[in-house]
């Protein structure tokens, strides 16, 4: 790579490492169960009004059962809120281009998308969706799915953190203050920094202009720069255009890409930082931190030599590929902020693309659909990537404990049969719905006639569909057509288990956990801030994903790459 790659590299991490651990300590503090954080004077006022129109008793906990029902309950109305939504906004205003309601089969897909903070995308966003649907519907789930994601890391937190307890916190105190005092603020402040970047930020339709040929041109435009800014700090990746932050008017710069790549991965960080505060241990923290970091580190170097490596068959051609493998890709960013953006957009469940990851290497692709397949914990999406690498620590305990004969313990808890089963059932949901739905759909003549390619490529494709909507992500390969029923409504159906089928698990292991009273620490107790249970805890994360998935990437995009 050259010295352009690293200095880009580099900047993201410098960026990264000042301002997660500030973020930390504050999202600490609005999670924490003192009950005061920086900014009350300001926030306080609105987080009353409210619980009072909700009706919410701010000071009544909720045990771990009464928490999934309120996030399952929320889940079902927003769902239904936003699917009629789309479904009527032919007749409901702020439709300066008129545009009729979303298809059913669309419409479902998009709104089961939007909830679960998948953002997958069957449509052309400035094609298919009004400036009301943008704005009411999928940025409002924007902010609320990310909400409930850092919400229900939280009462897993204190599960993990309080003392024969059987409440784990407040789902509707948790869903507001995470809006309120972290998505609002901070996503008007990168919205500024866009739109001083040259993001559309308007309600207008579409402006036509003459070409040079003398063609007539319609420009699209509309509120992009607050979803934009939304998309990404909540790992959410919808577009407001069809292309994605590929789009000049969604990423306009390469100081634009860099601020938008940093915005997707902060919070992930930051709420490292955050649990090591929040159980009172900032070794533990750190310790999660480096993990993430060391994982998302190896995958984006990885993703960006792939691609300024180029294609071996062009060079053999001899084309000059100095500038790496450009196809599909965006010239203002290169081939290496190319790599680094996949990367980045698949360790989290952000799924926004700044080039095609159609048209990535065989193995640049492949590397994006593995880290997926990871599990996205490297640092994953915001709440759920915490969720996802404490759930692999309990295992990597529980491995060490089968190792020396020694009950396991994580932060003193007992890890007991109780938590492995539930365990088990979160590590064997997304592999599931991911590998049963792609195998039907490599065996349906309707599934197959959707692939833009035949052979592993083709394969691939359908692979990082489904994985893409079992871990929550919302990237594609876009030459899969994902309009037809069968996608639309398979696609939908693991998003639904990607989320909820994880998310339950995690809160009945919070409520288990919460009753623990915490043995104290002997000789014989494993340390879980050390090196040395890093690296366990890494290789659990790899060994898990690489014997779920192994056969199936051999038979994708590693066949692809040795066929070169």
């Amino acid at each position: 790579m050259s010295g352009a790659a690293w200095s880009q590299f580099a900047a993201l991490i410098a960026l990264l490492l000042l301002t997660a651990p500030p973020l930390g300590r504050y999202l600490a503090a609005v999670y924490g169960d003192a009950g005061r954080a920086p900014g009350d004077r300001v926030f306080l006022p609105v987080e009353r009004a409210v619980y009072r129109l909700c009706r919410v008793d701010a000071g009544r906990e909720q045990r771990w059962t009464g928490y999934a029902l309120s996030l399952l309950a929320f889940s079902l109305v927003s769902f239904l809120l936003l699917y009629a939504l789309l479904r009527l906004q032919g007749v409901l205003p702020l439709n300066p281009v008129g545009l009729p309601g979303v298809a059913p089969n669309v419409a479902f897909n998009a709104a089961v998308s939007f909830v679960t903070n998948t953002n997958w995308q069957s449509y052309g966003g400035e094609y298919t969706m009004s400036h009301l649907s943008q704005m009411a519907g999928l940025t409002v789930q924007n902010f609320v799915s990310a909400a409930a994601g850092m919400a229900v890391m939280a009462a897993l937190v204190r599960g993990l953190a309080r003392r024969r307890a059987a409440t784990v916190g407040n789902f509707w105190v948790d869903l507001t203050r995470g809006t309120v005092r972290v998505l609002l603020p901070l996503s008007f402040a990168l919205a500024v920094v866009l739109a001083g970047q040259g993001v559309v930020q308007n309600l207008s339709g579409h402006t036509a202009a003459a070409t040079l040929e003398g063609a007539r041109q319609l420009i699209p435009g509309g509120p992009a720069a607050g979803q934009v800014a939304i998309k990404q700090l909540g790992t959410n990746g919808g577009g407001f255009f069809d292309m994605n932050s590929a789009h000049p008017f969604e990423n306009p710069t390469p100081l634009s890409n860099l601020v938008e790549n940093w915005a997707i991965l902060v919070i992930p960080f930051a709420l490292a930082f955050a649990y090591g505060h929040l159980v009172g241990d900032r070794r533990q923290g750190r310790a999660v931190f480096a993990v993430m970091a060391v994982v998302w580190a190896g995958m984006s170097v990885a993703a960006m030599a792939l691609e300024t490596a180029g294609n071996p068959r062009l060079d053999a051609l001899g084309v000059d590929q100095a500038a790496g493998y450009l196809e599909g890709k965006e010239t203002r960013f290169g081939a290496a902020a190319s790599g680094l953006w996949a990367a980045s957009t698949t360790g989290t469940s952000n799924g926004s693309v700044n080039a095609m990851h159609d048209s990535l290497t065989p193995m640049g692709g492949g590397t994006a659909l593995i880290h997926m397949m990871l599990g996205e914990v490297s640092p994953g999406g915001a709440g759920v990537g915490l969720n996802g690498l404490l759930v692999m620590a309990v295992l990597a305990v529980f491995v060490a404990g089968l190792m020396v004969g020694r009950t396991p313990e994580y932060l003193g808890k007992k890890i007991q049969a109780a938590e492995m089963k539930l365990v088990v059932l979160y590590l064997l949901a997304m592999p599931t719905v991911l590998l049963g739905f792609a195998a039907a759909s490599s065996v349906l003549d309707t599934a197959l006639a959707s692939r833009s390619a035949e052979g592993p490529h083709g394969l691939t494709e359908i692979l990082y569909a489904y994985a893409s909507a079992a871990n929550n992500n919302g990237s594609a390969f876009a030459g899969l057509d994902s309009t037809t029923y069968w996608y639309t409504t398979t696609l939908g159906l693991a998003m639904l288990v990607g989320r909820f089928l994880l998310i339950i698990p995690v809160l009945a292991i919070a409520g288990s956990l919460a009753r623990k009273q915490p043995a104290p620490a002997t000789a014989g107790t494993l340390p879980t801030h050390t090196l040395l249970f890093g690296g366990l805890l890494i290789g659990v994360v790899v060994v898990v994903a690489g014997l779920t998935f192994l056969p199936a990437l051999a038979l994708g995009p590693i066949v692809e790459h040795l066929s070169l």
